[in-house]
């Protein structure tokens, strides 16, 4: 079964400004977790409901922070960033 991306406003932010070969190897990622959403490690405690999918370009690495709606078969994609303070800010942004 394939699911539907759904971005928020967050994601749309930061992958706006940058450069166009990033922007299109995450919307190749994109598509390999609506492919396959376990794809990517799925936290625990305050992250539990979240999935981490790492990738890297050009030796830098990369993180995706998802949720899957079981119910309407929709991925939502929260964050991306880098590793530093890539969870802290997560936190934050989902007691927002």
């Amino acid at each position: 079964m394939l699911f539907t991306p759904v971005a928020v406003r967050n994601f749309h932010k930061v992958k706006k400004k940058l450069p166009p070969t990033l922007r299109a190897e995450i919307d190749r990622q994109v598509d390999l977790i609506c492919e396959d959403p376990s794809i990517g490690e799925q936290k625990t405690g305050d992250l539990r409901n979240v999935f981490v999918h790492k990738f890297s370009l050009a030796g830098q690495l990369y993180l995706l922070a998802y949720c899957i709606s079981r119910s309407n078969t929709t991925v939502t994609l929260l964050a991306l960033g880098g590793h530093e303070n890539f969870y802290r800010d997560l936190k934050r942004y989902l007691k927002s």
